[in-house]
């Protein structure tokens, strides 16, 4: 069973149809600005000073309002209340379904239960396969990382689907970009995904249109997401006093060729608004 999310779960379900999907999609990302596109609109932040703290965010795991504090381009005050406004505009996901006449109130309160339940059973086989495989240390770190990540730098949550334990979850992986460390514990980290989910990261990553992304520019800014991936997963996993040698981003090894090695390899799915991807992780 995978995990899923609330929006995926119920058009599986048929309570909703893509239109409705896509609707309340869009209802929910204009309720949740980002702190810098708020900033912006009370004109204490530029198009330019927003993206200089976008960029450092992608190197540092902090929050946009507190690495924008530290440069001194925003004080506390300023944050806090970009922070309630944030809080204060943001709608869930299926309140807006409600709103839209979608669905009511009972067929809401049931799916949320039904979708709750069936989320705990997939994390929890999810837990069994990661913490009994001997990279599940680096393996959670990929995940979580992830998972503050995306809506920090690309703008798009994820979350975890499951273990990929069998070819056919690998359909579609097109493309796969890995990173490898040289050290005593050697550790490669990749993504894998189909290209049209490749250059929607690509565009988000990089903040450009679609028109302005071809194909070597998509590969150059996945290569660069997993750069910062492993990056992170080091820092947390590495010991502090270990020697290692990070490579550049690779092409070479598709995500078949890496769960084909067997115990040396952990695959995740993972589920995101810019398209299914996978996280591998390999020594």
């Amino acid at each position: 069973m995978a995990a899923k999310f609330f929006g995926q779960f119920l058009l599986e379900k048929g309570l909703i149809n893509r239109q409705q999907l896509l609707a309340a999609l869009e209802a929910q990302h204009a309720s949740n600005p980002v702190l810098g596109e708020l900033a912006q609109n009370r004109g204490w932040l530029t198009p330019a000073q927003a993206r200089r703290v976008n960029e450092r965010q992608r190197a540092e795991d902090q929050r946009f309002g507190d690495i924008a504090e530290s440069m001194g381009l925003l004080d506390r005050t300023q944050v806090d209340e970009l922070l309630a406004e944030q809080k204060a505009r943001r709608k869930l996901f299926g309140e807006i379904l409600v709103e839209q006449g979608s669905i009511n109130r009972l067929q809401l309160d049931a799916a949320l239960r039904e979708h709750g339940a069936e989320r705990e059973d997939a994390l929890k086989a999810l837990q069994v396969g990661v913490s009994g495989h001997p990279l599940g240390e680096a393996a959670t770190s990929a995940i979580n990382t992830s998972m503050r990540l995306f809506p920090r730098t690309l703008g798009a949550p994820c979350q975890v689907a499951g273990i990929v334990d069998s070819a056919d979850a690998l359909d579609g992986c097109t493309v796969t970009a890995h990173v490898r460390i040289a050290s005593d514990t050697p550790m490669a980290i990749g993504l894998a995904c189909d290209e049209a989910t490749m250059h929607r990261m690509a565009c988000a990553f990089l903040s450009i249109e679609p028109a302005q992304c071809d194909d070597a520019l998509a590969c150059d800014a996945l290569g660069e997401l997993v750069n910062v991936l492993m990056g992170y997963v080091v820092r947390e996993t590495v010991p502090a006093d270990a020697a290692y040698r990070a490579a550049p981003p690779e092409f070479g090894v598709s995500a078949l060729n890496f769960l084909r090695q067997g115990e040396r390899t952990l695959a995740v799915a993972m589920a995101s608004p810019l398209g299914p991807f996978v996280l591998i992780v390999n020594n």
